[in-house]
């Protein structure tokens, strides 16, 4: 068979069986997407474009190279280079990138916003430098709020992931080839893929963690568009052994590049064992979150009184109307449950989950969260008790500040306590102990008092 027949043979293989690996791999959180250029297709002056072909015809009117003699369509790379070969400053063609990505507001494509939907995902790698795919995740899982935590690498700077995989809190999008910026710290040229490949392979500029799990789960290379060694490459790095050798975990490669390269194509089917090849990025990512969204139609309801499992972040910028829920640190996971049912009943809630607890600009933004907040929640616990000094007593403080200027009988703040804390001796505001103090034991919210809220909500709306 031809070196033709072997591609078309191997994108075919992905069958039923690959499928349903792949699934339960995800539902396990074993797999780890990694996201490249060919999904984004976006809608622009000129239509529906590859994103970065059309960066590269708007870089190059700014930056006045004339690309009639350049291969058609251009690349960024072609801008770049010629750019250069006239002299010009390299610096520049990243400021302008930077200057035409303002100057417009592109929707996430379809198929970033199928793989935001896609929960069992907490991690996404990203080998572009725009901020699509976080703004997927923002709207399919945060409202629109800025709450995943993005990450870049840059080979001057070395950004890790903030603990392993099955720890992290967030939602995160990490970007593997830098960040859209003024400054050269993310891949416009060939030139400075070059750059980040040798960083990332240093000893001492690997972000290491971050390669520990990709070394260490499923991967799932989407609309990558490498080329044929720099696709080699990468999964070699990615896998921190020869190709050829046993291993326990498979990646998944979709993209038309891969599939329409037979030799590359032929090269994994016969080195990498492990390796498995699907056409198209789209039609992949659609076929992935239909089968996906099936599973999650088939799973067994659960009980009406049970709490939803999947604990949700909440945004970096408190969203309008929210409850505030100001806690101790040591309260963290009671608060996570407690914010999990209230999320379930359709509440907005917010806490600082970073817990910073120090410097004027973030006094002042929790201050001015407390001002505008709905309603105040201070959860009271033997944590509470026992630290006379803290950060949450400062909320407290705040949160009478404006209780001060309420009319009487105003419902604002509403105290919660998560063990056997008693009432009479809780160390809280006198205000806070001439309201009702609604028991929670370890954070479990109640029919009755999500009921009470969600009536105080009505009450303010009528």
């Amino acid at each position: 068979m031809n070196t033709v027949g072997v591609a078309a043979q191997q994108a075919q293989n992905f069958g039923e069986d690959a499928w349903d690996d792949l699934l339960n791999y995800i539902e396990e959180r074993r797999v780890i997407p990694i996201i490249g250029p060919e999904l984004l297709r976006v809608q622009t002056d000129s239509g529906l474009r590859s994103l970065y072909g059309w960066l590269a015809e708007k870089l190059a009117t700014k930056l006045s190279v004339d690309t009639a003699d350049l291969p058609q369509p251009p690349t960024l790379n072609d801008v770049v280079c010629s750019y250069l070969a006239q002299h010009g400053r390299r610096e520049e063609a990243y400021t302008r990138v930077r200057s035409i990505m303002r100057e417009v507001n592109l929707e996430p494509p379809r198929a970033l916003r199928q793989l935001a939907q896609i929960t069992d995902f907490n991690l996404f790698v990203t080998t572009t430098f725009d901020p699509l795919l976080e703004n997927a995740v923002n709207i399919e899982r945060h409202g629109g709020q800025p709450s995943a935590e993005v990450i870049a690498y840059t080979p001057n700077r070395v950004a890790d992931l903030p603990g392993e995989l099955a720890d992290l809190k967030r939602t995160v999008v990490y970007h593997l080839l830098g960040r859209l910026s003024a400054s050269p710290t993310y891949v416009l040229s060939d030139e400075d893929m070059l750059e980040f490949i040798c960083a990332l392979q240093s000893e001492h500029l690997t972000p290491e963690r971050l390669f520990h799990e990709l070394e260490h789960n499923h991967l799932l290379l989407i609309g990558s568009d490498f080329s044929n060694w720099l696709a080699r490459l990468f999964l070699r790095m990615a896998k921190r052994k020869r190709l050829s050798d046993p291993r326990d975990f498979t990646e998944v490669l979709a993209d038309d590049h891969t599939t329409k390269d037979a030799r590359l194509v032929a090269f994994l089917q016969q080195v990498s064992m492990r390796t498995r090849v699907y056409g198209g990025a789209e039609s992949f990512v659609a076929e992935l979150h239909q089968r996906w969204s099936a599973r999650q139609r088939l799973a067994p309801a659960a009980p009406e009184h049970s709490a939803p499992q999947r604990f949700l972040p909440p945004a970096r910028e408190m969203p309008e109307n929210a409850i505030f829920i100001s806690y101790a640190r040591e309260d963290l996971p009671a608060v996570q449950r407690l914010k999990t049912g209230m999320d379930a009943a359709g509440l907005t809630t917010w806490f600082d989950l970073d817990r910073l607890e120090g410097g004027d600009d973030y006094d002042r933004k929790i201050r001015a969260n407390i001002a505008r907040c709905s309603f105040f929640v201070p959860v009271i616990s033997a944590n509470t008790q026992r630290r006379h000094e803290a950060y949450f007593r400062r909320e407290w403080s705040y949160a009478v500040d404006r209780v001060r200027g309420m009319a009487g009988g105003a419902v604002f703040v509403l105290p919660v306590c998560i063990d056997d804390t008693g009432e009479a001796e809780a160390l809280v505001p006198e205000q806070f102990k001439s309201v009702h103090m609604t028991r929670l034991p370890a954070g479990e919210a109640t029919k009755e008092f999500l009921r009470r809220l969600q009536e105080l909500f009505s009450g303010r709306s009528a």
